[in-house]
């Protein structure tokens, strides 16, 4: 909630999504500072990236150990600030962090070093490379629903290529931004590189149109349309991590225990308030009783409660989610589809919502074209695999998916004919935590990747090097044309037929004609 202080200045009144309680208030950055914030970030930019890529490593190094430090602070903070269990922060907030420090501590020299490319034979004595230069200021805007980690993956993944960052926080989960910039400024990062500007909206509308060199965006679809609208004004690049609509496949033969338990996992873990969280369930008809009445009892089992409590799942960080999720299930009832388990707002203080199963659902439903974003299980009964995949693919979004199959190479070739960004057989929700494997989506899920040497490259400009040894006067397609048409056609004809090594004989030819023209000779 955004209000005045007593200074007239806008604040972030941060409210628990555990108690309703008062936590603190923040005050917004508006677009001035963000500006300083952006200037400061410029200054810091050339030194930064002057200081070499052994001392950015090591930099990282000092993060690493910071959050060694402060692990279970951390994690109390962001579980403070989301409503999620303690277990939830450690294990998908800040498990994943080392994981990537230490794979680009181990690859980053490899992914950023020049390298040299093949060059055709027909450019003979030349040589080809790629080399790789920051962008300079990174504009990064992270979501609410994992506030660490969406924030600090982009932020290492484009300090470590050499550029500083902005951050602009949710303005939903504010202290974990502060968490953020306390953790930067314990590890010695010089001022600038990386800056945190708290705020809202319009924070965030500054930020786009202020002098950065990129915008990293996370969250909704709208707001992400929005963001590419106001980048292209200028224009600089834009990656857009967005929304997603994950179809979990479970075929005849997958083990049951084992799909129950993983769609249980997948939907509900942070009250289902996740991008790649598993929102249509496709069960083919043979198994599709049994597997509903498994996982009713596998979703009843679960507690729901606050982060003392030590409960499965927490509540709703954003209020506002609530009505979305309500609308749902309540527009899907009213066409046809069953609640099987939860469907309501639970009593008490919070923002809590029942775990959710509901079956009967088709593809004219809100709840199964759109994001729900919250803990609610749609079921979708299918005849075979096949017509899974027609109905996952046929959807504006494309993010991430999982097939269920015991019969492992059938698992692979449907994770294939899927149209997402990445596919799991057997598993869940995992792959993201994979620093080796690219993580983004197609369609309204999203443009770009990061993660992997992607993650590192998507922050790089890549230049192209052709050097010569510059002992020739000219080249064979210089000027004069004068009598280079024959030969020029017949070396085009043999390029097009791949006989490269008989391309080399007209152009030896026109590489005669340029000597007798340096001569003034006439061709």
């Amino acid at each position: 909630m955004v209000d005045e202080n007593t200074l007239g200045k806008k604040t972030i009144v941060k409210v628990s999504p555990v108690t309703g309680k008062l936590m603190g208030e923040f005050e917004i950055c508006g677009e001035q500072e963000v500006k300083q914030s952006v200037a400061r970030a410029r200054r810091a930019f050339e030194k930064w990236v002057d200081s070499g890529l052994d001392a950015r490593l090591a930099a990282m190094q000092r993060v690493k150990q910071v959050i060694l430090k402060h692990a279970e602070d951390y994690a109390r903070r962001i579980s403070d600030d989301t409503g999620k269990p303690m277990v939830d922060s450690l294990i998908t907030e800040l498990f994943s962090i080392p994981l990537f420090l230490e794979h680009y501590r181990k690859r980053a020299k490899k992914i950023l070093a020049p390298r040299k490319v093949r060059t055709p034979l027909v450019f003979q004595h030349k040589k080809s490379y790629l080399e790789y230069f920051p962008m300079g200021v990174i504009g990064i805007i992270s979501p609410w629903n994992f506030p660490f980690q969406l924030s600090v993956i982009p932020i290492i993944s484009a300090l470590i290529g050499g550029n500083t960052v902005v951050l602009k926080p949710s303005e939903v989960t504010p202290v974990t931004g502060e968490v953020i910039r306390e953790m930067f400024e314990e590890a010695g990062f010089p001022q600038g590189v990386v800056e945190v500007v708290q705020g809202d909206g319009a924070t965030g509308a500054a930020l786009v149109t202020s002098d950065v060199d990129k915008i990293f965006f996370t969250g909704s679809v709208a707001t992400g349309r929005k963001v590419m609208a106001a980048a292209a004004a200028r224009p600089i690049p834009v990656e857009l991590e967005l929304g997603g609509k994950d179809a979990m496949i479970i075929c005849a033969d997958a083990n049951l225990k084992r799909a129950v338990r993983a769609a249980a996992w997948g939907g509900l873990v942070n009250a289902g308030q996740m991008c790649i969280s598993v929102e249509r369930i496709f069960v083919e008809e043979e198994i599709h009783d049994e597997f509903v009445g498994m996982l009713k009892k596998e979703v009843e089992r679960l507690t729901v409660g606050g982060p003392d409590q030590d409960a499965d799942m927490g509540p709703i960080t954003f209020p506002k989610q609530i009505q979305i999720v309500t609308s749902h299930i309540e527009q899907a009832r009213e066409a046809g589809a069953q609640i099987i388990s939860g469907g309501n707002v639970m009593d008490g203080p919070g923002d809590y919502f029942a775990p959710t199963i509901i079956v009967g659902v088709t593809r004219d439903m809100n709840i199964y074209r759109e994001e729900t974003f919250g803990p609610v299980l749609p079921v979708i009964k299918v005849k075979d695999s096949r017509e899974a995949v027609e109905l996952a693919n046929d959807h504006q979004y494309g993010l991430a998916a999982s097939v269920w199959t015991s019969d492992l190479k059938k698992g692979r070739t449907i994770a294939s004919a899927l149209e997402c960004g990445q596919v799991m057989v057997n598993d869940v929700v995992a792959s993201v935590a994979n620093p080796a494997l690219p993580f983004g989506g197609v369609k309204s899920s999203g443009i770009g990747r990061y993660h992997g040497e992607e993650g590192l490259l998507s922050f790089m400009h890549t230049k192209a090097i052709m050097v010569d040894p510059g002992k020739l006067e000219a080249e064979p397609f210089w000027f004069p044309y004068a009598g280079k048409y024959q030969d020029a056609l017949k070396a085009f004809y043999m390029l097009v037929q791949g006989k490269f090594l008989a391309a080399l004989g007209p152009l030896k030819r026109m590489d005669k004609i340029n000597k007798r023209a340096g001569e003034g000779k006439n061709a």
